[in-house]
């Protein structure tokens, strides 16, 4: 009997969000305008699949990309609380679904020795191509019209809850830990005895307060956090109900 931790990853774990970071490599830290301005909503991945190309046309190498990456702090508290759920893994399954790529992920993971905390990472596969350019594609497709056309969190969650079902792994809850708006869709689904935790001051906290301001019915728990260390004092809770 386990209890599921699912984590957003930029603004999350990490402190920051991976995809404007990496600007750092360009050449005055800053894109074009035209690139820049080129972004169209619900579209971020095919933004970021050019922002790679001109990083790679204006000759920044795989390797810098990796100390820049790996130069991005932890969200506070974050790395007690990894360090916690290693300590009771047995108790917990963890894991990753983001908007970021497998790259960064990766990346970041190694370089803190965290790999081992998640049972699996779900988000937009990337690789470096034959020229050492950094290229992404979408996750999945999916129906759902209220997220981005390339990651659906919320079908994410349902089909990996429900392959896990089919191997005999039944969660006794979901804590979902996040600060985005598209973390709002799969929170939209928990179910009463399940956890949603907003980062305080971040749009999902925001979302989901106006949301109950206007009576709108939410089953699980919404537990607001800041640091990981409050993470942690809620999970030991519920490890000990």
């Amino acid at each position: 009997m386990k209890i599921l931790l699912v984590f957003d990853f930029d603004n999350t774990i990490i402190d920051d969000n991976s995809d404007t970071w990496i600007v750092q490599c360009a050449p005055e830290k800053k894109l074009p305008n035209e690139l820049q301005d080129s972004y169209k909503k619900g579209f971020w991945t095919e933004f970021m699949g050019r922002v790679f190309k001109y990083l790679g046309e204006e000759g920044v190498r795989e390797d810098e990309m990796k100390r820049t990456m790996t130069s991005m702090p932890f969200t506070p508290g974050m790395v007690e609380l990894l360090n916690f759920i290693r300590k009771n893994k047995d108790k917990f399954d963890c894991i990753i679904i983001s908007d970021s790529n497998s790259v960064f992920i990766d990346w970041v993971l190694e370089a803190t020795n965290f790999h081992d905390v998640f049972d699996k990472v779900f988000t937009n596969p990337a690789a470096f191509d034959g020229s050492g350019h950094l290229t992404v594609e979408n996750y999945h497709a999916h129906s759902c019209n209220r997220c981005p056309k390339n990651l659906c969190k919320n079908v994410v969650l349902v089909e990996f809850v429900d392959k896990q079902l089919q191997q005999g792994v039944n969660y006794t809850q979901i804590v979902y830990i996040g600060d985005g708006g598209n973390d709002l869709c799969p929170i939209t689904f928990l179910k009463k005895n399940d956890v949603a935790m907003p980062r305080k001051g971040y749009t999902l906290q925001k979302t989901l307060s106006r949301m109950s301001q206007n009576l709108e019915p939410m089953e699980s728990c919404v537990v607001v956090w800041s640091s990981g260390v409050e993470i942690i004092s809620h999970l030991q809770v519920l490890i000990k109900e």
